[in-house]
């Protein structure tokens, strides 16, 4: 079955302007593929996570590689498409890989779905691409790119220092690329907000919204970094918020959480659940509503 891109009906308008969604990766322990951890009987599916949204008040979601819709039947991509449409949720979508063909067959995603923005973690288990690699496969891309209304966001990870996908977004020079900038992920790279936010600014397109705490361990030997409920961490939001909503590139701002597992599973649900409503409550304090469907 051939999927045919989004009708007129069902396109959204994103206003000039920054807003607020909620990403899979909020509820990474409902959905469940966490290493190391076993499912949950009743895992977070796409549907359930556009619905999720709907109720906290939010008007868009981001699905990414832990819902890797890819691989869903044409009927199941249909059910979340109906769904995206009858809670007014315009969604982006997120993946993993640069693979010629991978992105091509999320570039179609997105028109299916309407989505604007394409987000996407370079790295891949079994191939970490160079940077020359990257910007060659990227270009390549471009023309498909253009063609769906599509922007590639490429994510700051734990592997290449800022200053290094700077260079590469320079070599690109397209607007129809730019960055997803997390705002704890860089800590890989040994690279901490500050210098991640200044550096990358000019091309961020959408921003992963993650708070945090680090804290000296208790043998004081060393230190862990923990997420936290937006608001609770260390990461200074309204800072960030400000530089970011006067761009020209009027990125989003996704939620996202790195909540520590509890000793019971489902336990664990509901703390991120619960955090999601605490961070939602907070982050609209700097992200009013603005979505609205466009009537046709």
């Amino acid at each position: 079955m051939r999927l045919k891109p989004s009708r007129p009906r069902e396109r959204a308008s994103k206003p000039d302007g920054m807003q607020l969604g909620l990403g899979s990766y909020a509820c990474a322990w409902a959905i469940g593929g966490v290493p190391g951890y076993p499912n949950p009987a009743q895992p977070l599916d796409a549907v359930g996570l556009i619905e999720r949204a709907a109720r906290l008040g939010l008007r868009l979601v981001q699905i990414a590689d832990n819902l890797p819709l890819e691989q869903y039947s044409a009927v199941t991509l249909e059910t979340i498409r109906a769904a995206a449409f009858e809670n007014g949720v315009a969604l982006e979508l997120g993946t993993r890989g640069i693979a010629p063909a991978h992105l091509s067959r999320l570039v179609d995603l997105c028109a299916f779905f309407n989505s604007r923005l394409l987000r996407v973690v370079t790295d891949i288990h079994e191939h970490k691409p160079a940077p020359a690699e990257i910007v060659s496969v990227v270009r390549e891309a471009l023309g498909h790119l253009r063609a769906a209304g599509v922007t590639l966001a490429i994510e700051n990870h734990d592997r290449l220092p800022v200053s290094t996908l700077a260079d590469i977004m320079e070599q690109i020079a397209d607007p129809a690329v730019g960055i997803c900038l997390d705002t704890a992920n860089s800590f890989g790279a040994l690279e901490g907000p500050e210098i991640v936010i200044n550096t990358l600014a000019p091309y961020v397109v959408n921003i992963h919204v993650k708070d945090f705490m680090i804290r000296r361990a208790a043998h004081m030997m060393g230190f862990a970094i923990t997420g936290t409920p937006a608001g609770e961490g260390q990461l200074n939001i309204p800072s960030l918020l400000r530089q970011l909503q006067g761009s020209s590139r009027h990125p989003n701002a996704i939620l996202e959480l790195w909540p520590p597992p509890e000793t019971d599973y489902a336990a664990t649900v509901a703390k991120e659940e619960r955090w999601c409503q605490s961070s939602v409550r907070y982050l609209r304090r700097f992200v009013p509503e603005s979505y609205h469907e466009e009537q046709t």
